[in-house]
């Protein structure tokens, strides 16, 4: 018998980075060696204390069904992050755990679009924004930034987005892949073009919050205005900023008839989220944030590394970012060279299907972030790593010809 996938399963790919990352990882698993820069996921160790707190969380038995929302000490530390880290309010009942943050956001999606909606989403963006707009029937409206504008959204371009068929705004502060960090200021413009826009909800991501450098000030929509906040999902997760990837803990801060409807679809999805995982989760928040300033400090000094490395490697073109682990060069010089295999590079995911190749170094291409010619290096990997990557990377962009 054929398997027949659903009308809204064709709509959608797969996570281009997680296919990049898992060819790498089976190059790997033949022996060969690969240094993959596609994955955004931190090489620290999870905080002792927070593992400690789920060894804890396990010995006093908390290992059956969870409430679907979250346990109330999670939530209840969530909320208490809002008020303390971003000066919102929320209670307790009006936030969300989630099985990670694409979680937090497919469940926003999937309770209150319908086919014909709009959704507005900069780009480059994160992969999984377009598309989980598209499994819900919906249209992603793609808005590109460029270098002229630092990559960031303009209010102009917003306003001129915009359709009396616009539901949602995603919008990501700092931002995967670009690592720019939104000011004050600009949020500000943004959120006067969403106030004549009454019917436009918005989906701020905010995961990277904790990773701006060189004392950039991070604030979130809500903070900017607080009269969005009837319309506004704050998202975060403790993945980014607590090196805790594989606990699968996302979380949302929203206005109560959202949270409802995301809790009752979630109620039919996947239930609570690990039960284990939410107490650590919760000594995440509530402990000692001494990881968090470290590892900043950690990620600087790759981020400085790899951002010159690569802008001395001739047709490259690499803007410094400000928050993330990511940097997003240009490789436009580049198309239309040929690659010692042979092949013509004609787009940025042939470049990055090359450099894999020949180099055995993993990145993402720009077009599966809605604009290229670019690419995306994961800068959340070891400098001995890094340096050695970019040696490589190097090697065969001199070797084109």
């Amino acid at each position: 018998m054929a398997i027949q996938p659903s009308a809204a399963l064709k709509r959608i790919g797969t996570s281009a980075t997680i296919a990049m990352t898992q060819k790498a990882r089976d190059m790997k698993a033949r022996g060969e060696d690969v240094i993959a820069l596609s994955a955004g996921q931190p090489d620290f160790d999870t905080p002792l204390h927070i593992r400690e707190a789920a060894f804890e969380a396990m010995q006093r038995g908390e290992t059956r069904y969870p409430p679907v929302a979250g346990i109330p000490e999670l939530r209840e530390a969530i909320a208490a992050k809002f008020a303390r880290e971003n000066g919102l309010d929320y209670r307790p009942e009006e936030t969300i755990v989630c099985t990670g943050g694409k979680q937090v956001i497919a469940n926003a999606l999937l309770a209150t679009l319908n086919p014909g909606d709009e959704v507005v989403i900069p780009v480059p963006g994160w992969v999984s924004y377009a598309q989980l707009t598209e499994f819900c029937g919906a249209k992603p409206v793609l808005v590109p930034t460029g270098p002229d504008t630092g990559y960031k959204l303009t209010a102009e371009a917003l306003d001129a987005a915009i359709t009396p068929k616009t539901r949602w705004l995603i919008f990501n502060n700092p931002c995967n892949p670009t690592g720019v960090v939104y000011s004050r200021a600009e949020l500000a413009d943004l959120c006067g073009v969403l106030l004549r826009h009454p019917q436009v909800m918005i989906l701020t991501d905010d995961m990277y919050e904790h990773l701006r450098y060189d004392q950039v000030e991070f604030v979130t929509f809500v903070a900017v205005e607080p009269s969005l906040r009837d319309r506004t999902l704050t998202m975060n997760g403790v993945s980014k900023s607590y090196a805790m990837t594989g606990w699968r803990i996302g979380y949302g801060g929203g206005p109560r008839p959202l949270i409802d409807a995301m809790v009752k679809l979630q109620t039919q999805m996947t239930s609570g989220a690990c039960s284990v995982a939410q107490w650590a989760a919760v000594a995440a928040l509530e402990g000692p944030q001494d990881y968090v300033r470290a590892s900043r400090a950690a990620f600087q000094k790759r981020r400085d590394l790899v951002v010159d490395r690569l802008r001395a490697m001739e047709g490259l073109e690499c803007q410094m970012p400000q928050g993330a682990f990511y940097v997003y060069p240009s490789c436009g010089p580049l198309i239309g060279r040929k690659a010692p295999s042979g092949k013509v590079i004609e787009t940025d995911e042939d470049f990055a299907l090359e450099l894999l190749s020949a180099a055995k170094v993993a990145v993402v291409h720009g077009a599966a972030f809605g604009v290229g010619p670019n690419f995306r290096v994961s800068y959340a990997a070891s400098l001995d790593e890094i340096t050695e990557a970019c040696e490589r990377m190097g090697r065969f962009i001199a070797a084109l010809s």
